[in-house]
C-alpha cells in the first residue's frame, strides 16, 4: 500500500512508515481532546528518523497507533508497505518497539532475562551473545538486573527488540532520565543499529539530542506536522534567517529594525537577534547594516545565529501559533519489549 508520497529528496526512497490523515481523540471531562490531526508521516527504511515534538504533541499517541495499541479514529498507516493494523500480523516479526517501562526479572542477570525472552519468542539463544555485543553490555550481563544503572537498563531493552533482529526500532523517548553518559550510549547504540542497515524510528521533545544522530526528521505539534525531510534540508530552510548584531545605541537600533519589519530581542552585552518576521521573505544581512546607517548607526558585529533543529522548532511553532496538545502532559515512560505489547491506551 502506498499512503503517500513524501515531501522532497525522500520521495524518492522506499519507506519503513508512513501514515496518511492519521487522527486521533480522546474524551475527556472536559470534552474531546485532538491527540493526532491529520498526520502524514513519513520515514525512510535505513537510517534514524528523528519523530520530533513537544510532550503531549502526539507522538507516543501515533507510535501506538502504529503498533495496534490503540485504534485510529481515522486515516491510514503502513509499516513496509503492509497496512497496519489489518496486517499488522505480517509485518510485527520485522518489528521490535520499546513501549512500556521495561520488564525483566529484578534478581536475574542481564543475560539470563535474555535467554528466558530468546526461549518465549523462538529466537536462536546465540543471538543472545550477538545482541549484548550490540549494545555493550559484555562484561556486565551476568550481573543481576537489579544492580543495573538506568542506562544499562535502557540497553538491556534494546537487546531485548534485537533477538528476532528486526529492520524498524521503535523508541519512544529513549534517554529520558539518563545522565549524560547514558545518553551518549544510546545515542551510539543508535547510530550504529541504522549503519547496520536497520530503520530507527526515535520519539524525542530533546531536539539537540536527535540532531546528533538523526538523518532525518518530523517536527509536530500539536498532533500535526510541522516539517520532514532530510536534517541538512530542514536547517538550510532556516539558514541565514538570524543574526547577531552589535550596535552601540541597541535600543534605537532594534526600534528601527522593528519598524522595517524584522523581529528583534535583546541579547546580553548589548546585543541584538534579528529574524525575518513570519512574511518576510529571506533576508540578506546587508540590508541590516544598510539599514542602520540610514540611522547613522553603525554596526560593529554581525554573525549569522547559529541553526539547530530547536531554533528551527521555535520559529515553526511560533509562526504556525503551536505547541503541546496538551500542556504539562507528562511523557510516557521510558519504553520495552519486544513481543509482548500493552494493549493499554493512553489517556490525557
Amino acid at each position: 500500500m502506498t499512503v503517500g508520497a513524501p515531501p522532497g529528496p525522500a520521495r524518492d526512497r522506499p519507506l519503513a512508515v508512513e501514515t496518511r490523515g492519521l487522527r486521533k481523540t480522546y474524551r475527556s471531562r472536559r470534552g474531546r481532546s485532538v491527540a493526532v490531526a491529520g498526520l502524514d508521516l513519513h520515514v525512510p527504511r535505513g537510517g534514524v528518523h528523528g519523530f520530533l515534538g513537544p510532550n503531549g504533541s502526539g507522538k507516543t499517541t501515533t507510535i501506538r497507533m502504529l503498533l495496534g495499541l490503540i485504534k485510529a479514529d481515522s486515516g491510514e498507516m503502513a509499516v513496509f508497505d503492509q497496512p497496519v493494523p489489518e496486517r499488522l500480523g505480517e509485518v510485527i516479526g520485522a518489528i521490535g518497539a520499546i513501549v512500556e517501562q521495561p520488564k525483566f526479572f529484578p534478581a536475574f542477570t542481564g543475560r539470563r532475562n535474555l535467554e528466558l525472552l530468546a526461549t518465549g519468542i523462538g529466537a536462536p539463544r546465540t543471538r543472545v551473545d550477538e545482541v549484548l555485543g550490540e549494545v555493550g553490555l559484555l562484561g556486565r550481563d551476568r550481573d543481576a538486573f537489579r544492580k543495573y544503572s538506568l542506562g544499562m537498563k535502557q540497553r538491556l531493552a534494546i537487546a531485548a527488540t534485537l533477538l528476532k533482529d528486526p529492520d524498524l526500532l521503535i523508541f519512544d523517548e529513549p534517554t529520558n532520565g539518563l545522565d549524560p553518559a547514558g545518553i551518549h550510549e544510546i545515542r551510539a547504540t543508535m547510530r550504529g543499529l541504522a549503519d547496520r542497515g536497520k530503520t530507527v524510528l526515535v520519539s524525542s521533545h530533546i531536539l539537540s539530542e536527535v540532531q546528533q544522530v538523526a538523518d532525518t526528521v518530523s517536527i509536530i505539534g500539536r498532533g500535526r506536522l510541522l516539517a520532514q525531510g532530510n536534517v541538512t534540508d530542514i536547517l538550510a530552510t532556516s539558514a541565514g534567517q538570524a543574526v547577531r548584531v552589535g550596535v552601540a545605541d541597541s535600543d534605537r537600533a532594534a526600534a528601527a529594525l522593528g519598524a522595517a519589519g524584522f523581529s528583534v530581542a535583546a541579547l546580553p552585552e548589548g546585543r541584538l537577534e534579528v529574524r525575518r518576521s513570519g512574511d518576510q521573505p529571506a533576508f540578506d544581512p546587508a540590508q541590516i547594516t544598510w539599514l542602520l546607517a540610514q540611522q547613522e548607526l553603525f554596526v560593529f558585529e554581525l554573525v549569522p545565529v547559529r541553526v539547530d533543529l530547536e531554533s528551527v522548532f521555535l520559529e515553526l511553532t511560533a509562526e504556525e501559533h503551536l505547541g503541546a496538545a496538551r500542556p504539562g502532559h507528562a511523557p510516557a515512560p521510558p519504553i520495552s519489549t519486544p513481543g509482548a505489547l500493552s494493549d493499554r491506551e493512553e489517556l490525557p
